[in-house]
């Protein structure tokens, strides 16, 4: 806010760049572990393995078991976050209201890092793959773990 008040208002890119990166590695995290509590891909592919119906039926139980408290967590966790989001936006407006405008141009920057992302490292992790097809066995094994890893 400082910052916002020596610059008379003006919309400094360069010194706000850190506290966005910082912003979009923080929602990175967040956003990985909503993922390990919502993806169910594993389990499917158990499920589908097994042929014996008496098995089937005993771990597709598990399985649902399972996925209803990991779904239960998941919504927990969102929900919390929601909240805490919201409460903290509403008071940060309240308080500061010349700040407003400020707000919604970190936040559409943030967005649009977010939505660069995947694009970015989607395109790394080709490049990568494509790049170790005509390379010898000893190095494609290294370049696709690092591409799954990206």
């Amino acid at each position: 806010m400082n910052k916002i008040y020596e610059d008379e208002g003006i919309f400094n890119f360069i010194y706000l760049l850190p506290k966005i990166i910082y912003s979009f590695i923080i929602s990175l995290i967040i956003i990985i572990i909503a993922k390990k509590l919502s993806l169910i891909d594993n389990k499917k592919l158990e499920k589908k393995i097994n042929n014996c119906i008496k098995e089937c039926k005993n771990i597709s139980t598990t399985i649902e078991k399972y996925l209803k408290i990991k779904f239960i967590c998941f919504f927990l966790f969102s929900l919390i976050l929601f909240i805490l989001f919201w409460y903290y936006i509403s008071c940060f407006c309240a308080v500061y209201k010349n700040t407003q405008l400020i707000l919604i141009k970190d936040t559409l920057i943030s967005f649009g890092f977010s939505l660069l992302y995947p694009f970015i490292s989607f395109l790394i992790s080709s490049i990568i793959r494509i790049y170790t097809i005509n390379k010898s066995e000893k190095f494609i094994e290294f370049f696709y773990k690092l591409s799954k890893i990206i």
